[in-house]
């Protein structure tokens, strides 16, 4: 019999990724906005994928999947190829498209709580009900200040 571990490698590199472009991001904030650009788009569409590999092996499993989770990987994958194709007008997109990208996967992360808390145990059930809880905030804060982030887009030194 085969054990399986709660732990996911996908969810590894994916948060490895993430955090190697934070740091990138905040390395770099004024030469690399078209560069930010298409790293963003390449994070959604690898995010976007594995939502929808997540919808997959949930709905095979149980008969019916988190419509949630289908919906933040299409909206991930859309992000994320038009970010790749247009970096320079994706850097404007970001004022308003990240933010929306950033509450639906916050979301469907919320949505699989009780399967975390299934697989992986109250402290990473509590870990996740946290960070998503404070990216949904921080996702409606940028909502609802684009102007803000449009401000700071254009006083950067790079023309967009």
């Amino acid at each position: 019999m085969r054990r399986r571990s709660g732990f996911g490698w996908l969810e590894l590199v994916i948060g490895i990724f993430l955090i190697v472009l934070g740091i990138w991001t905040f390395a770099n904030p004024y030469h690399a906005l078209s560069g930010m650009a298409a790293a963003f788009g390449l994070a959604a569409i690898v995010m976007g994928v594995a939502d929808i590999i997540l919808f997959i092996r949930v709905e095979r499993f149980i008969g019916f999947g988190p419509i949630l989770s289908l919906v933040a990987g299409i909206l991930s994958v859309m992000s994320g190829i038009m970010l790749l194709a247009y970096p320079k007008a994706g850097a404007m997109a970001l004022t308003l498209l990240f933010p929306i990208w950033f509450i639906a996967h916050c979301i469907s992360r919320l949505s699989h709580l009780h399967h975390i808390r299934f697989v992986a145990g109250r402290g990473m059930y509590t870990f996740t009900l946290v960070i998503n809880i404070i990216g949904l905030v921080l996702g409606f804060l940028m909502v609802l200040s684009p102007l803000f982030t449009l401000a700071a887009l254009a006083a950067s030194p790079v023309s967009i």
